[in-house]
C-alpha cells in the first residue's frame, strides 16, 4: 500500500537527500543533547542522510568523542566551535537563570554555513517522536522561518502584554525558537545577522533574550507549522502519542529536574543506554528542596522581569516610536491643533517634546570624522532600514505615489530639502524619496532639534544621534560647528532635510507658515531649495486611536534657485515665499478647497 509517508519519503529522497540539523550546546548540556540525539536516531529514516551540526564553545574532546560514538551510517555529527564569533559580541549579550550564550548561536547559522539554503534548528531539551524529514519538507517560500507559537506567551496575560507592549508583536504571532525551520538563503539575502547586531547596539532584551530578537527580525516572515512539531510544557492538555512530533521541555520544566513533568517518560526512555544516564538519574535523586525552590523561583523571576519591562517608561516599543506613554489621545491632539490654529500658534508642537538640555560642541561629530561615529552610523542605517521595511510591510507607513521625482533626480548640486511635518515618521518617507531619486555618492542629512538629539532614549534616540542628523543647539559654539558642517555638506553636493514649519502637527493637511532658517542656509551657500509636500487620504488600515493610517502622496516640486544678483537676505525671503506658494497650490489642487486658517490675523504677512 502506498501511503502519504512513503510518497513523502520518495520526494525527500529525490529533493533533500541530505538534511542538516543544528543544535547549540555547552559542555554541561551535552548529556541532554545525547538523549535528544538518541531519539533522533530512533526515528531517522534509512533512505535519508542527516548531518547533525553541534555549535559550541567549550565541549571537551572527551564529550565530543562520546557523541561521535553514537553516529550511524546515515546520521553524522560534527562539532563547530563558534568561540571567536561570540567573543566579539559577548559583552552585549544578556543572560539570566539557566541560559548560556549557546542560546544566541542559531542566529549565526546562515552565515557560518553558506552551503545550506534551509536547515532545521532544535534546542537540545527536545525529544523527537517522528522523523525530522517530515518536518523538513515544508516549503518556506520567502518566509525566514517555519515555527510554532510560544504557548506561554499565548496563554499567560503577563507575557502577552510583554510581547505586545515591549516588542510590538501580536501575542498570537510570537513564535518559540526552540524548533525552527530556517530559510538560510533568505536570511543571508536580507542580512539578518547584521540586522541582529545592529539591533543589539540599540536595545537589550532580558526576558526571552535571543528569541525576542528573532521574533522582531522575522516579524511577518513566519510560516506557521503544525503544532505537533513543538509540543511545549505549558499546553493545557496532554496529547496522545500519535499527535507528538517533537516534545520541547522548555522553560524550567526539565525531566532531569523533576521527573513528574509532562512527557518525562519519553526523555527517560531515550536516556537509557546513553553514557550519562546513570549520572542523570543520580543527579535527579540528589536534588534538594533548596534546588527545587530555586527552580520554582525561575518562573516567578521571569514574571517579575516581564512586568518590569512592560512597565518601563522607555520600553522598546515606546523607544521605537520615540515617545513615552501618550499623554494625549488622538482626539485630544486634534482638538489642540484646532485651538493652536485659532490662536495662530503655528510654530508650537501640540505634543510635548522631550526636555532639552544644552548640546555641547564635543558631544556631536557632525561630519562623522571619528571612527566610532562612522561605525554607529553604519549600525543605525541598517536598523533604520529594517524598521522602515517593517513599517511598510505592516502598512504602518503607506506611500501611494511619488510625483515629480525627476525634480530630485536632476539636481546637479547640493540642496536644502523642505517638507511639511505631519508625523514623527516623516523622515522615513523622505528617505524613500531620496533613495528613489537614485543619487550616487550623495547623502541625505536631517536637521533636528536639540532635545531630539540629547534626550531621546533607546532605539529612536540611537537613530536620532547616528542617522546623518544635524542637531541644532542652544550653545553658540556648537551652532558655529553646525553652520560650518552645513556649509561643507552642501558644497560637497549632499542634501539636507529641514522641516521649515518648525512644529509637528499630527495629520494636519494645511501648509503652515515657514521659518527662514533653512532658506538662509540655502541662500548663503548658493544652492537650491527643493520643496516637498505630502498630501493625505484615509486608507482602509486602522491606526492610532482608531483613526485610519494615512496614505501619502508625496509631491516633489521644481527646485527654487537663489538669484546670484540678490543679497542673502532677499534670496532667503523670496525662496521661503515661493516654497509656501508651491505648497499652497498643491494643497488647494489636491483637496479642492482654498487654503484658509481659523486664526483672526493672516499668518502669512
Amino acid at each position: 500500500m502506498i501511503t502519504y509517508q512513503s510518497l513523502l519519503r520518495r520526494s525527500l529522497h529525490q529533493k533533500n537527500s541530505v538534511i542538516p540539523i543544528f543544535f547549540a550546546v555547552d559542555d554541561n548540556y551535552v548529556k541532554y543533547f545525547m538523549v535528544c540525539l538518541k531519539s533522533l536516531l530512533a526515528h531517522a529514516g534509512s533512505d535519508v542522510t542527516y548531518n547533525v551540526h553541534v555549535l559550541h564553545e567549550n565541549v571537551t574532546q572527551e564529550n565530543q568523542a562520546r557523541v561521535l560514538e553514537m553516529e550511524t551510517n546515515n546520521v553524522t555529527v560534527s562539532f563547530c566551535d563558534v568561540s571567536d564569533l561570540v567573543a566579539k559580541i559577548r559583552s552585549q549579550l544578556s543572560l539570566r537563570d539557566y541560559y548560556s550564550y549557546t542560546t544566541y548561536y542559531r542566529i549565526f547559522i546562515p552565515e557560518l554555513f553558506p552551503e545550506y539554503d534551509k536547515v532545521l534548528y532544535l534546542d537540545a531539551d527536545t525529544i523527537l517522536l517522528k522523523d525530522p524529514a517530515l518536518l523538513f519538507h515544508y516549503e518556506l517560500g520567502s518566509n525566514y522561518v517555519g515555527a510554532i507559537q510560544d504557548r506561554i506567551v499565548v496563554d499567560k496575560e503577563v507575557f502577552s502584554d510583554y510581547v505586545e507592549k515591549v516588542l510590538g508583536i501580536s501575542h498570537v504571532a510570537y513564535f518559540n525558537a526552540g524548533v525552527l525551520l530556517m530559510n538560510c538563503k533568505a536570511m543571508r539575502k536580507n542580512n539578518l545577522k547584521k540586522n541582529f547586531l545592529s539591533l543589539l547596539q540599540a536595545y537589550t532584551f532580558v526576558v526571552a533574550q535571543d528569541q525576542d530578537y528573532l521574533n522582531i527580525l522575522c516579524q511577518d516572515k513566519v510560516l506557521w507549522l503544525d503544532s505537533c512539531w513543538n509540543v511545549q510544557m505549558s499546553e493545557a492538555e496532554e496529547r496522545p502519542e500519535e499527535k507528538l512530533g517533537i516534545i520541547h521541555y522548555n522553560f524550567a520544566e526539565k525531566p532531569w529536574l523533576n521527573d513528574s513533568v509532562r512527557y518525562a517518560g519519553y526523555f527517560w526512555h531515550y536516556a537509557k543506554g546513553t553514557f550519562y544516564h546513570p549520572q542523570l538519574r543520580l543527579a535527579l535523586a540528589q536534588r534538594s528542596e533548596e534546588d527545587k525552590a530555586r527552580t520554582d523561583a525561575m518562573g516567578d523571576n521571569l514574571v517579575s522581569l516581564a512586568l518590569s519591562e512592560t512597565n518601563r517608561e522607555d520600553n522598546f516599543m515606546k523607544r521605537r516610536l520615540g515617545v513615552s506613554e501618550p499623554r494625549l489621545t488622538r482626539q485630544d491632539i486634534l482638538k489642540k491643533i484646532e485651538q493652536y490654529e485659532r490662536e495662530g500658534r503655528f510654530d508650537e508642537d501640540v505634543e510635548d517634546d522631550p526636555p532639552a538640555r544644552e548640546l555641547m560642541p564635543d558631544e556631536v561629530d557632525y561630519l562623522k570624522r571619528r571612527l566610532k561615529s562612522r561605525v554607529n552610523a553604519h549600525h543605525a542605517f541598517r536598523i533604520a532600514r529594517w524598521f522602515m521595511n517593517t513599517m511598510l510591510l505592516r502598512r504602518q507607513l503607506i506611500i501611494k505615489e511619488i510625483k515629480g521625482i525627476e525634480n530630485y533626480r536632476n539636481l546637479d548640486s547640493g540642496a536644502i530639502i523642505t517638507c511639511n511635518h505631519i508625523n514623527a515618521m516623516d523622515s522615513f518617507a523622505m528617505q524613500i524619496v531620496y533613495e528613489r531619486s537614485r543619487q550616487r555618492g550623495r547623502k541625505l542629512f536631517r536637521i533636528i532639534r536639540e532635545g531630539n538629539y540629547t534626550s531621546f532614549p533607546g532605539f529612536y534616540g540611537f537613530l536620532m544621534r547616528n542617522c546623518n542628523t544635524l542637531p541644532l543647539s542652544s550653545n553658540k559654539d556648537t551652532m558655529k560647528k553646525f553652520v560650518k558642517a552645513v556649509d561643507v555638506i552642501l558644497q560637497k553636493g549632499h542634501f539636507i532635510l529641514i522641516y521649515p514649519e518648525q512644529s509637528l502637527w499630527w495629520n494636519y493637511k494645511k501648509p503652515k507658515p515657514l521659518k527662514k532658517g533653512g532658506f538662509n542656509l540655502a541662500a548663503k551657500n548658493g544652492v537650491p531649495v527643493l520643496p516637498i509636500f505630502i498630501t493625505l487620504s484615509d486608507s482602509n488600515v486602522p491606526g492610532e486611536g482608531g483613526f485610519p493610517v494615512q496614505e501619502y502622496v508625496i509631491h516633489v516640486c521644481a527646485p527654487i534657485y537663489p538669484d546670484p544678483e540678490k543679497t542673502v537676505a532677499a534670496n532667503t525671503r523670496e525662496m521661503r515665499d515661493q516654497n509656501y506658494l508651491l505648497w499652497k497650490e498643491i494643497y488647494e489642487k489636491t483637496y479642492g478647497i482654498p487654503l484658509h486658517y481659523t486664526c483672526e490675523e493672516d499668518p502669512i504677512s
